[in-house]
């Protein structure tokens, strides 16, 4: 079985864009929504209009296919249907909100994106590779993310934080709701994405105080875009 292609820029990107795109990955609980946010902020006081989005979602067809998939209305159609659902929500989230916003020069930041098909459909999903990059080069076609900062903790700390997190009329997601075993084997799969690519993601850990890792966040974005001289390791520990 072939592995799949990077996602980054051995695939080309989008030559029209004018702002930067930037993705934030990793498993339950792991604080993507609450760091997404900082990071807006953080780039306003530069002076950067960032949009904040998220998938599955992020247009008015994708929602609609949002409630379907998590809710678990599109489980009967296992891991395939699931991942071909997801990139039907993407053609549609980037036709609609992020290829114009980048288009105009504004920044992106998308809370997860095609790499949560990877780990989700793909790695745990038992999904063909050759399928999963299939599904991506027809929903992105060039639109990569510039950088994906995966945020990493252990899994039951993640699911123990999105139980704590959630309202007590919300019931648990689709994938909330599986066991540790495919957690686990989740957060190995984001990390094994993160070392094929590293030239467009670092990963962060997540377990370190909300600040602290929005502190962590922002020096990998500072050095990727606004000081190029600073050298980021993959692995960019807050401890």
């Amino acid at each position: 079985m072939s592995a799949e292609p990077p996602l980054g820029p051995a695939r080309g990107q989008d030559k029209g864009r004018a702002g930067k795109f930037i993705t934030l990955e990793g498993g339950e609980g792991a604080g993507k929504s609450t760091q997404m946010r900082r990071l807006q902020e953080r780039l306003a006081q530069r002076g950067v209009e960032a949009i904040a989005t998220r998938e599955p979602g992020g247009s008015p067809h994708a929602e609609a296919l949002r409630e379907a998939l998590l809710g678990g209305k599109a489980a009967s159609l296992g891991p395939l249907g699931e991942a071909i659902l997801f990139s039907a929500a993407r053609i549609d989230h980037l036709d609609r909100l992020i290829k114009p916003a980048l288009a105009r020069g504004a920044w992106v930041i998308c809370d997860r994106f095609a790499d949560s098909t990877r780990a989700y459909q793909g790695a745990r999903g038992g999904v063909d590779p050759r399928l999963i990059a299939l599904l991506e080069r027809v929903a992105l076609m060039g639109s990569a993310p510039d950088l994906t900062i995966i945020l990493d903790l252990p899994p039951e700390i993640g699911l123990e934080r999105a139980h704590r997190r959630r309202p007590p009329n919300e019931a648990a997601d689709r994938f909330e709701r599986e066991g540790l075993e495919f957690h686990l084997g989740l957060r190995q799969a984001y990390l094994d994405i993160a070392a094929s690519e590293p030239g467009r993601c670092c990963v962060v850990d997540a377990l370190a105080p909300e600040q602290e890792v929005a502190e962590a966040i922002w020096h990998v974005v500072e050095a990727r875009f606004f000081r190029p001289e600073i050298v980021i390791p993959l692995k960019s520990v807050v401890a």
